[in-house]
């Protein structure tokens, strides 16, 4: 009997990658019809304040024009559970750039002209637009994004604080930062009766077909959604947004199929963003370096429209030894667009200052950075007192301190240089949250020898396709090219969104329990009957297993860095991360997911900011010439490795996410980095040169 190689952990190439380099893998904006009509959204010019009038007719007078939508004649939407997605409802504008109208005409061209010929007069109030940390605003919430309690404490903090040997009290900020997937938010939808069809820029078409179902007061089963290729979404698609609710409107008023691709620049008003964070550390520790008392507090701000709160604190309560522990949270409401999901949400900024504050307390303590954390591991979860399904920080600390060649670093602050530049080395670890939700997957054995694997997963760049083949095959012990995967559409047994690092677990494990069912299944047969064998999955128990364990993901990240002391600019050398993060499943897209993380992680450090203008309440960098994300001159040749580690805790696949955690350690070590190369430490991302120029 041949034995067939095994898929799951081959390296392997993605199977729609010839369809997106030919440019046959259609978008959103792509699935043009005939009679197809095009939309262009108005966004609000003022911060705060009220519609008081309405003037179309000029926009109208272009017979290419078929209708302006406003506040005063869109269709009425039901209530939903997003206040965002409740558009043209109200003369009331939240913020600046809120869509307040939207024009629609049988071009592009006629649209774009039209809106820009919309007139609308404003009753504008005074608006509040900056974040700080006395705001008479601030209050407590309930609890943070992802249902931490905003509050956490743990013995006598205070006490512990006061008599800790070794002190360290600093305030880390880290500015609004915008997702910028490479394909703006876009959608075509069409009514065939009262039966509603949509293709959506979307990372999960089951929540926007539930959404535009509870706001048109329709049933889920009159909503079809597709998202069959996705150009990238880093959390801002992670949630429905309103060129989805747009277009359906724009669709059922004019009769007629609608495109609506919002601009790039009318992004970062409506398709949610990193919140700002003001977040102070407090470590008490021995000589020894051992902490004895940490505080995390953080600020940081949300809309007056719905409340998101960055779960900043929350990856302190996790991390490192801790007798007393103190993490809060808090939060302004401002007249600001809504913050959102942006990659690592919570642990991406939460661990920037938790990183920067054990870099500067092994300083106080003369400790090695790498060494004072090997002192505070801790041997359950400090909050919840769990144990680890599998915890290998250590070994990525030490496997990275190996490839880097760390015991060759010297300890002096400012001490190397190369002409006019000083270069420097940083650490940082990273961790992210191992979550798994419910799913529900089918596989069908098809009489010519194939198999159809069905579930409603998005591919948003990631590789998912590819990897559920993988899963299929491996659990049907077939090879990859028998089977067919179909995802992207709610037409399909249902599954979350691709957030949180949670895909390819949790679809990942409905996919292995159909196909599993359907080998055992095949089996029973001589052979497929005509009208194929199926087996269906719903992982919903299984989903709620593993509870009583602490499932994280690990990793460390270093960097060299060099700064020119004449220009202060800072340029990345070296950057190595190294990760602990169970069976990884295909090496090739893994890395892919790894080397994006850690690059993004290198524009937070550097290059990425949005600008809050007070006097118009706006953020001034809407665009890619503006908002400086990492190109490839930026990008030194960055160095991934992962760890075998096997954790039994997990899912079939033995799995855990790897979409965030890249992101997450590595401003932290890049700007531990130029503190060693500078002496300079900047608490405040990004790191830029008219920050370090008067330090140098």
């Amino acid at each position: 009997m041949t034995t067939l190689p095994r898929t799951l952990g081959a390296d392997t190439a993605r199977l729609e990658g010839r369809e997106k380099v030919t440019g046959t893998a259609r978008y959103a904006a792509d699935h043009g019809h005939p009679d197809g009509l095009f939309a262009w959204a108005v966004p609000a010019t003022i911060a705060r304040g009220e519609i008081t009038g309405v003037e179309t007719g000029a926009a109208l007078a272009d017979p290419a024009v078929l209708t302006v939508l406003t506040h005063e004649n869109a269709p009425r939407l039901e209530e939903g559970v997003d206040p965002t997605l409740a558009v043209l409802q109200s003369p009331r504008v939240a913020h600046r750039g809120q869509i307040v109208a939207l024009t629609v005409a049988t071009s592009l061209e006629a649209a774009r002209a039209a809106a820009g010929a919309v007139r609308l007069d404003y009753t504008s109030e005074p608006h509040d637009v900056l974040l700080g940390l006395d705001h008479p605003g601030r209050y407590a919430p309930e609890e943070a994004n992802g249902g931490h309690p905003a509050d956490r404490e743990r013995g006598d903090f205070d006490t512990a604080y006061d008599e800790a040997a070794v002190q360290h009290d600093a305030v880390y900020e880290t500015p609004p930062l915008h997702n910028h997937p490479m394909e703006p938010h876009a959608a075509t939808a069409w009514w065939e009766g009262e039966r509603l069809c949509l293709y959506d820029s979307s990372q999960g078409s089951s929540t926007v077909q539930q959404m535009l179902a509870q706001l048109f007061g329709l049933g889920p089963e009159q909503v079809q959604v597709t998202s069959e290729h996705v150009g990238g979404g880093f959390g801002s698609k992670g949630t429905p947004r309103p060129q989805a609710v747009l277009a359906a409107m724009a669709a059922r008023v004019t009769g007629r199929p609608v495109t609506l691709a919002l601009a790039r620049q009318q992004l970062a008003a409506v398709t949610g963003h990193r919140a700002p964070t003001l977040q102070r550390l407090r470590l008490g520790a021995d000589r020894d370096g051992r902490i004895q008392a940490l505080a995390h507090e953080i600020v940081t701000q949300s809309s007056t429209v719905q409340e998101f709160v960055e779960q900043a604190a929350a990856p302190s309560r996790t991390m490192y030894v801790s007798p007393h522990s103190r993490t809060t949270h808090r939060v302004t409401r401002l007249d600001v667009p809504t913050p959102s999901w942006m990659r690592a949400p919570g642990e991406c900024p939460g661990m920037y200052a938790l990183e920067s504050a054990m870099d500067e307390l092994a300083l106080a303590c003369g400790l090695d950075p790498i060494e004072l954390r090997l002192r505070n591991e801790p041997d359950r979860e400090p909050d919840s007192g769990r144990p680890y399904s599998s915890r290998h920080l250590v070994e990525c600390l030490r496997e990275g301190a190996r490839r880097f060649g760390w015991q060759h670093r010297d300890p002096a602050v400012r001490g190397h240089r190369d002409g006019r530049l000083l270069l420097g080395t940083g650490v940082a670890a990273s961790t992210y949250p191992v979550m798994v939700s419910p799913c529900r997957a089918e596989a069908h054995a098809r009489a010519d020898g194939l198999i159809d694997v069905r579930v409603n997963a998005t591919d948003i760049g990631t590789g998912a396709r590819t990897v559920l083949a993988q899963i299929a095959a491996d659990a049907l012990r077939m090879p990859l090219d028998r089977v067919r995967i179909h995802v992207g559409s709610s037409k399909l047994p249902e599954a979350p969104v691709a957030g949180g690092s949670s895909g390819t677990s949790s679809w990942g494990s409905a996919v292995h329990k159909a196909c599993e069912g359907l080998r055992h299944q095949l089996a029973e047969h001589n052979e497929v009957p005509a009208t194929g064998l199926t087996a269906t999955a719903d992982t919903t128990e299984e989903a709620k297993r593993g509870q009583e364990y602490a499932r994280h993901a690990y990793g460390a990240q270093f960097c060299e860095v060099q700064v020119d002391t004449a220009t202060g600019e800072t340029r990345v050398r070296r950057l190595l991360g190294v990760f602990a993060t169970g069976r990884i499943l295909n090496p090739r897209t893994a890395r892919s997911q790894f080397l994006g993380g850690m690059t993004m992680g290198l524009g937070m450090a550097l290059t990425e900011h949005s600008t809050m203008d007070r006097e118009f309440g706006d953020y001034a960098e809407r665009d890619l010439a503006m908002y400086h994300v990492p190109v490839c001159a930026d990008v030194p040749d960055i160095d991934v490795h992962w760890l075998d580690e096997e954790d039994p805790h997990l899912n079939p696949m033995g799995s855990k996410g790897i979409g965030e955690i890249g992101i997450v350690g590595t401003a932290a070590a890049v700007t531990n980095a130029v503190h060693h190369a500078t002496g300079v430490r900047i608490r405040a991302l990004p790191v830029t040169p008219d920050a370090l120029l008067p330090h140098l």
